[in-house]
C-alpha cells in the first residue's frame, strides 16, 4: 500500500493562523470519537498523523496537513482536521466557540473543495449528524458523507444503517451527496477516497 508524504502545517482558530490557501484542500469533520484520526492516519498510511485519542475532543483547532499526492498523482493537496461535535466534555462557552471556529472555516475558506461528513456506521442517524449535513446543503458548500467502522458490525447491520440515513436525506434532498464506506483497521474505503480527491484536484486552478 502506497503510503503518503504529510507534513503539519499548522493548528489555529482563526484565519491568520491557517495556511495560506494556495493548494485544493479537504475538511474533515464529524461527531466526537467518529473515528476521525484513524480514517486520516489510514488515508495517508502514515501511523499517528492524525493524534488519536478515546477521549472526545482532543482536536479543538483547526489541524492543517500538507500531503503529497494521491494513488496515481503527485500534486499537492491539504487536509484540515476539524473539531468533533456531539458529546465532548467541555463548558457551553468553549463548545460555542468551536461551533463558531468551524462554521467561520467552513464559510471562508476559499480554496475548500470538499467537506468530509464522518458518520459513525455502527448507530442509526444522529441528530447532529443530520444538522451539519443540512447545514452544509444550505450553505452550499461542497461535502461528502463518510461512514466509519464499517468493520465493527455485521454487513447487513452497516447497510441498514445506511439506507436509514439515505431514507432521512431523501425527506428533503432530491438528489443524495457522495457517499462513502470505510473501515480504518481493514484500509476499505482508502482508494476510493483518494480517487475522488484525486478527481476533483484536477479541475484546481482550472479556470484561473
Amino acid at each position: 500500500m502506497k503510503a503518503l508524504v504529510a507534513e503539519h502545517l499548522g493548528s489555529g482558530r482563526a484565519p491568520e493562523h491557517w495556511p495560506k490557501a494556495t493548494l485544493p484542500e479537504y475538511a474533515f469533520i464529524g461527531r466526537s470519537n467518529v473515528g476521525k484520526s484513524s480514517l486520516i492516519n489510514m488515508l495517508c498510511h502514515i501511523n499517528k498523523l492524525a493524534r488519536v485519542s478515546n477521549t472526545p475532543g482532543r482536536t479543538r483547532n483547526v489541524e492543517h496537513f500538507r500531503v503529497d499526492g494521491t494513488l496515481k498523482s503527485d500534486r499537492q493537496w491539504m487536509l484540515a482536521d476539524l473539531p468533533g461535535y456531539g458529546f465532548a466534555k467541555v463548558s457551553k462557552t468553549e463548545r460555542s466557540a468551536w461551533e463558531s471556529m468551524i462554521r467561520n472555516y467552513l464559510r471562508r475558506r476559499e480554496n475548500l473543495q470538499c467537506t468530509f461528513v464522518l458518520v459513525d456506521s455502527r448507530l442509526e442517524p444522529q441528530k447532529n449528524d443530520l444538522e451539519m449535513i443540512q447545514w452544509l446543503g444550505e450553505t452550499e458548500i461542497p461535502f461528502a458523507i463518510v461512514f466509519t467502522k464499517t468493520d465493527k458490525l455485521g454487513q447487513p447491520q452497516v447497510q441498514a444503517n445506511v439506507a436509514k440515513l439515505k431514507r432521512e436525506l431523501k425527506k428533503s434532498w432530491e438528489t443524495l451527496p457522495t457517499i462513502f464506506e470505510t473501515s480504518s483497521e481493514k484500509s476499505v474505503g482508502r482508494d476510493e477516497l483518494l480517487g475522488f480527491i484525486e478527481e476533483v484536484n484536477k479541475g484546481w486552478g482550472a479556470t484561473e
